[in-house]
């Protein structure tokens, strides 16, 4: 979770020269990262009760954050999806309130920053935030629970400038499977169906990050919007459930929606799967919940990786899983969401958000040129907010009104 955690001798991308890194800031300047997920809401919760005066993000916050104004300009970040995240612990009106701090959150910080953030909720806006110099802000909610089984609860999120709903976390919802939960509905229900239907004409990404490989063809067999998964990578390179099967990435080009590839080294390197299970095991046995990041349950990583040192992953690792969906799904079908402050443990060279030019150097040095590096960072991201606000629009227009469904009336529940 956060830089003491990580060797700073290994800050660079092995085989990335000076002169790669030189070439990756010139492709971070003429199209800067969007990136797909950054849980840096949830972390100023648990560690600031939300305090900016507490934690400022203008000061250098590396000794606890994956995350501060001045790594995220040295990354070449232009735009962020911040998560407005919460456990699925969290259940009902609980869940709700939680998200709506979250949000609160956001705000509060775009506020702070008005000269470095702007708060975006169109693709429009992440053009005239780049041309401002200053980084687009969005939001995505991390988890369907987040909805408490309202879609006008959803239509409220939208409203306050949520623009992507993950359709589950770690757990099931009542209305659709969670990639690392035991299946229920064998996907998503009938009241699933139409929350996509519902996010498909509020132009609201459906994020199919966490979610069972059922629930994500059965989000795409029912949507008529481009899908993202904001933080997922191949499934073929690493056999983690959290991961895309390539059927679902070579669907992506007939959707046009976007698979964004994450750092989680438990996601991208097949060693870490085990580790991390043990890890984990290990801060159950301690009385922490597997993501806690308060300096206790960090001091309790860390003691459990010194006793156990970790398989290393690298930003090269990363780049395996954006060769692979890249020949699956195609250069327009790929994005980067790295889940920095969302994770305990981090690629070397990936330490930060001041690491994406280590990532861009190790794909440069594999040959990937500046026109598809560009898709990579910005142009797919964008393109598929414009395509799902269109849709949208479309859907409205042809006189699609707001969906009064209830899940007792679909599902029988």
């Amino acid at each position: 979770m956060t830089s003491e955690l990580l060797d700073p001798s290994a800050s660079a991308a092995p085989g990335v020269t000076p002169a790669l890194l030189e070439r990756a800031g010139a492709v971070l300047r003429e199209t800067p990262v969007v990136d797909g997920h950054n849980d840096l809401p949830w972390a100023m919760r648990e560690l600031a009760g939300y305090d900016l005066d507490a934690l400022d993000l203008a000061a250098d916050q590396s000794a606890r954050l994956h995350t501060d104004l001045a790594r995220l300009d040295a990354g070449g970040v232009g735009a962020q999806f911040w998560s407005v995240y919460v456990p699925s612990r969290l259940a009902g009106d609980h869940a709700v309130s939680a998200t709506l701090e979250q949000i609160d959150f956001v705000h509060a910080l775009v506020d702070r920053f008005p000269d470095r953030l702007r708060l975006a909720l169109t693709a429009d806006d992440l053009e005239a935030a780049r041309a401002e110099g200053r980084i687009a802000s969005l939001m995505g909610a991390e988890g369907g629970h987040s909805i408490d089984c309202s879609l006008a609860t959803l239509r409220a999120l939208y409203a306050l400038g949520v623009r992507y709903l993950t359709l589950t976390h770690n757990d099931n919802t009542p209305w659709a499977d969670s990639a690392t939960d035991e299946p229920a509905a064998g996907g998503l229900t009938a009241f699933g169906e139409e929350v996509v239907r519902e996010m498909n004409r509020l132009g609201m990404l459906v994020d199919l990050s966490h979610v069972s490989a059922d629930t994500m063809r059965d989000a795409l067999r029912v949507t008529e919007a481009p899908v993202i998964f904001s933080h997922s990578s191949a499934r073929a390179v690493c056999p983690h459930p959290r991961n895309v099967p390539d059927d679902v990435l070579a669907a992506l080009p007939a959707n046009g929606g976007v698979a964004m590839a994450t750092f989680v080294p438990k996601f991208i390197l097949p060693a870490a799967i085990e580790w991390t299970r043990s890890a984990d095991d290990n801060m159950a046995a301690h009385g922490f919940d597997a993501l806690d990041i308060t300096p206790d349950g960090m001091a309790c990583q860390r003691a459990f990786e010194e006793a156990n040192p970790r398989p290393a992953a690298t930003a090269s690792t990363v780049a395996d899983h954006l060769d692979h969906m890249r020949e699956v799904a195609g250069i327009d079908h790929i994005g980067i969401g790295g889940d920095f402050d969302g994770t305990a443990f981090l690629p070397a060279g990936l330490d930060d958000v001041a690491g994406y030019p280590n990532l861009i150097g190790e794909l440069l040095r594999r040959g990937w040129s500046a026109t598809d590096l560009g898709k990579l960072t910005w142009h797919n991201a964008v393109r598929v907010l414009r395509d799902a606000e269109a849709a949208g629009a479309r859907l409205r227009a042809a006189g699609r009104t707001p969906s009064l469904a209830t899940i007792g009336q679909l599902d029988g529940s």
